[in-house]
Protein backbone atom coordinates (compact mmCIF):
# COMPACT_ATOMS: atom_id res chain seq x y z
CA UNK A 1 0.00 0.00 0.00
CA UNK A 2 1.15 3.73 -0.85
CA UNK A 3 2.38 5.80 2.19
CA UNK A 4 0.21 8.67 2.42
CA UNK A 5 1.86 11.90 2.88
CA UNK A 6 1.44 13.41 6.88
CA UNK A 7 -0.21 16.15 5.90
CA UNK A 8 -3.12 13.50 4.86
CA UNK A 9 -2.52 11.20 8.07
CA UNK A 10 -3.57 13.88 10.85
CA UNK A 11 -6.43 14.27 12.72
CA UNK A 12 -8.64 17.17 12.00
CA UNK A 13 -10.84 18.64 14.44
CA UNK A 14 -13.58 21.50 14.84
CA UNK A 15 -15.30 22.72 17.69
CA UNK A 16 -17.67 25.68 18.31
CA UNK A 17 -17.59 26.50 21.71
CA UNK A 18 -19.81 28.89 23.64
CA UNK A 19 -19.90 30.51 26.53
CA UNK A 20 -21.40 32.94 29.17
CA UNK A 21 -19.26 35.47 31.49
CA UNK A 22 -21.95 36.18 34.52
CA UNK A 23 -21.22 39.27 36.15
CA UNK A 24 -23.62 40.14 39.72
CA UNK A 25 -25.83 37.28 38.36
CA UNK A 26 -27.47 38.20 35.15
CA UNK A 27 -27.12 42.10 35.44
CA UNK A 28 -24.13 42.53 33.68
CA UNK A 29 -23.50 39.01 30.89
CA UNK A 30 -20.87 38.39 28.20
CA UNK A 31 -21.93 36.00 25.44
CA UNK A 32 -18.81 34.49 23.64
CA UNK A 33 -18.93 31.73 20.77
CA UNK A 34 -15.60 30.22 19.53
CA UNK A 35 -14.82 28.71 16.52
CA UNK A 36 -11.61 26.44 16.76
CA UNK A 37 -9.89 24.04 13.99
CA UNK A 38 -7.04 21.87 14.90
CA UNK A 39 -6.40 23.12 18.43
CA UNK A 40 -6.47 27.10 16.63
CA UNK A 41 -9.30 29.31 17.52
CA UNK A 42 -9.85 30.96 14.29
CA UNK A 43 -12.81 32.84 14.55
CA UNK A 44 -15.02 34.11 17.37
CA UNK A 45 -18.50 36.43 18.22
CA UNK A 46 -18.12 38.41 21.39
CA UNK A 47 -21.31 40.32 22.43
CA UNK A 48 -19.52 43.56 24.07
CA UNK A 49 -17.66 43.47 20.30
CA UNK A 50 -20.74 43.20 18.78
CA UNK A 51 -19.46 41.12 15.69
CA UNK A 52 -17.70 38.24 14.30
CA UNK A 53 -13.54 38.92 14.55
CA UNK A 54 -11.14 36.71 12.57
CA UNK A 55 -7.72 35.81 13.60
CA UNK A 56 -6.44 34.11 10.25
CA UNK A 57 -7.43 34.40 6.77
CA UNK A 58 -10.01 32.15 6.64
CA UNK A 59 -11.59 33.20 10.00
CA UNK A 60 -11.43 36.93 8.77
CA UNK A 61 -12.70 35.63 5.54
CA UNK A 62 -15.80 34.19 7.12
CA UNK A 63 -16.17 37.21 9.87
CA UNK A 64 -16.82 39.51 6.85
CA UNK A 65 -19.02 36.75 5.68
CA UNK A 66 -20.72 36.19 8.64
CA UNK A 67 -21.23 40.33 9.27
CA UNK A 68 -23.03 40.89 6.32
CA UNK A 69 -25.69 38.64 7.32
CA UNK A 70 -28.62 40.60 9.46
CA UNK A 71 -30.43 37.50 10.03
CA UNK A 72 -27.49 36.07 11.49
CA UNK A 73 -26.42 39.22 13.59
CA UNK A 74 -29.61 39.33 15.01
CA UNK A 75 -29.58 36.15 16.16
CA UNK A 76 -25.75 36.14 17.56
CA UNK A 77 -26.44 39.77 19.31
CA UNK A 78 -29.74 38.08 20.96
CA UNK A 79 -27.95 35.14 22.40
CA UNK A 80 -27.06 36.72 25.82
CA UNK A 81 -30.71 36.69 26.38
CA UNK A 82 -31.96 33.14 24.60
CA UNK A 83 -29.26 31.35 25.74
CA UNK A 84 -27.09 32.94 28.67
CA UNK A 85 -30.19 34.34 30.70
CA UNK A 86 -32.33 31.18 29.88
CA UNK A 87 -29.34 28.56 31.05
CA UNK A 88 -29.08 30.70 33.57
CA UNK A 89 -32.53 30.61 35.35
CA UNK A 90 -32.58 26.69 34.32
CA UNK A 91 -28.78 26.34 35.97
CA UNK A 92 -29.03 28.86 39.00
CA UNK A 93 -30.75 26.34 41.69
CA UNK A 94 -27.98 23.80 41.22
CA UNK A 95 -24.75 25.61 40.82
CA UNK A 96 -24.88 29.34 42.27
CA UNK A 97 -27.05 28.37 45.57
CA UNK A 98 -24.94 25.76 46.75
Amino acid sequence: TPELCAALTGVFQFLGKSECHFINGTEKVRYVQRYIYNREEFMMFDSVVGHFVGFTFLGERNAKRLNSDPAIMEHRRTAVDWYCRYNYELDAPFSVER
